[in-house]
């Protein structure tokens, strides 16, 4: 596939550039115990964040204390769940398999500009990238919650770091609707994600589909 219109390629990153997304879920599960959750409870949790697929973990444990378990959202347990979460992924992210063919279309498209934009905390990704050396790829930055994808994609299109034509890349629903929203094309890629319905979705939508990063070098 020949990337080599786009000025901007834009990429998520649990599921597209690290091999994260289940790790994550088994997080939520685990938090949510940690906090006192039953089983069901917890899975519960788990099971939205999957539905919710590329949302930030904010609004998700705002849901998890008002409509789980039915009581206030206090500051100290927000914290407490956003904390608790953050630890159980630290040591996943900073081993998890990063996409084959990253650097190697990073390397056939040089001139254009890379940014990621994931559901995941900005500050634990920017220091996430830096420590695993990958930050060097993305010259236009690394961007995550507490913004929205949508609040992101309009806030750097409108600065002008996010130049057109651009492509998004990433493997859910919210992805390709955030990426419409903003005017820019979109492929799924398909390997990793935890969105059961995409064939459909996809097939629906017109969306083409890519496997995984390194299929994009020969398509």
């Amino acid at each position: 596939m020949d990337l080599s219109q786009y000025k901007t390629l834009v990429f998520d990153c649990d599921g597209v550039i690290l091999d994260s997304n289940r790790l994550k879920t088994q997080a939520y599960f685990d938090t949510a115990i940690a906090f006192g959750a039953n089983e069901q409870q917890a899975k519960a949790i788990m099971d939205y964040h999957i539905r919710l697929g590329g949302i930030s973990r904010y609004p998700k444990f705002q849901y998890f204390l008002t409509d789980i378990l039915g009581q206030h959202a206090t500051e100290a347990d927000i914290q407490f769940l956003l904390e608790r979460f953050a630890s159980e992924i630290h040591h996943g992210l900073l081993n998890c398999k990063v996409a084959e063919g990253l650097y190697e279309l990073r390397d056939k498209y040089p001139d254009a500009r890379w940014m990621v934009l994931s559901g995941g905390d900005q500050q634990e990704l920017r220091q996430l990238f830096r420590v695993r050396k990958l930050d060097v790829l993305f010259n236009a930055g690394i961007f995550g919650s507490p913004d929205n994808k949508d609040e992101v994609l309009a806030r750097e299109s409108g600065n002008g770091n996010l130049q057109k034509p651009a492509l998004y890349l990433g493997d859910s629903k919210y992805d390709h609707q955030a990426a419409v929203a903003a005017g820019l094309d979109f492929i799924f890629v398909s390997e990793l994600t935890e969105f059961a319905g995409w064939p459909d979705y996809c097939r629906l939508h017109g969306i083409p589909v890519t496997e995984r990063i390194s299929t994009l070098l020969s398509e």
